[in-house]
């Protein structure tokens, strides 16, 4: 059954134009699920039914892999034999009856308003490289942008004067409100650094890192990590933290759920209703340290 695994994963790769993670987290979780298969001395994809994926989910079970493991194989020998099945390979699909099972989504880790200010209080504004890393922190605090999408900003995506900034993200275009800090980050950043930082007058991504060319994700988490631990977070920090942080703040706040979820991009307000639940959890952890009777 390999052979079908890699005519499928060219599939995906010359036709869906899948990520190269993504085609790697296919390869395996179906060379998985074949290794088993086999075991049972089934050898071809017609021979597989619907009793014998529930024998691997139940497999996958027993090892003790987390419902989101179990979840993504579902979905990958779905598609899997969901492919086999266009190319005329198998007569059905046998995973179309087997069911997903509900995963209780992780509330995200934030930082506090207070470690927020810790951390944007850190880069040093009288080098060039501190101002860009303050204009970088305050706008993506200020708008909730992913990390994708702030490093690939260009020039003409700010809007001083009416202070706020395009994103495009999935061909869906959105605006963004600037905040006054963020703004004042940038003016500083456009006026005294950013000139000078660029190699070629010609660029039109705003940020670029210290060699003057365009600054990669990887980049921007490591400096991020260095100024969390300049300001003594003792959380695992990552870029999207301070996503989330934007999200749970505003809605702490009493920002309008819809709102919130226009600014973040979101698909789905379910999405986004997770940082009301965040919230719930804070005043219930509150309540439960503090009031006399809890």
């Amino acid at each position: 059954m390999e052979e079908y695994v890699l005519q499928f994963t060219q599939y995906l790769q010359n036709e869906r134009g899948s990520s190269k993670n993504t085609i790697l987290s296919y390869e395996r979780d179906l060379k998985s699920f074949i290794a088993f298969i086999v075991g049972t001395g089934i050898e071809k994809p017609e021979k597989v039914n619907v009793t014998n994926v529930r024998a691997y989910l139940l497999y996958l079970e027993k090892q003790g892999r987390a419902p989101s493991t179990i979840s993504r194989n579902i979905a990958s020998l779905r598609s899997f034999f969901q492919y086999l099945y266009k190319e005329g390979i198998v007569t059905e699909n046998p995973t179309m009856d087997i069911t997903t099972p509900k995963i209780e989504k992780k509330l995200p880790d934030i930082l506090t308003m207070e470690e927020v200010e810790l951390l944007l209080a850190e880069p040093n504004l009288k080098t060039l490289k501190g101002i860009r890393d303050k204009a970088m922190l305050e706008v993506l605090y200020a708008t909730g942008i992913r990390v994708t999408e702030l490093v690939n900003l260009q020039l003409d995506q700010i809007h001083m004067t009416l202070e706020y900034l395009q994103c495009t993200y999935m061909d869906k275009d959105r605006m963004i409100p600037l905040g006054s800090k963020a703004i004042e980050a940038l003016e500083i950043y456009l006026k005294e650094a950013r000139f000078i930082m660029v190699r070629d007058a010609k660029e039109q991504t705003l940020f670029v890192n210290c060699s003057g060319t365009v600054m990669t994700r990887q980049g921007f988490w490591k400096l991020v990590k260095v100024y969390a631990k300049k300001a003594n977070i003792q959380k695992a920090i990552t870029p999207h933290m301070l996503r989330h942080s934007f999200a749970a703040h505003l809605v702490a706040n009493g920002a309008d759920l819809h709102v919130v979820q226009e600014m973040m991009g979101h698909a789905d307000i379910s999405t986004t209703q997770i940082y009301t639940k965040l919230q719930k959890s804070r005043i219930k952890e509150v309540y439960n340290k503090a009031h006399p009777r809890a």
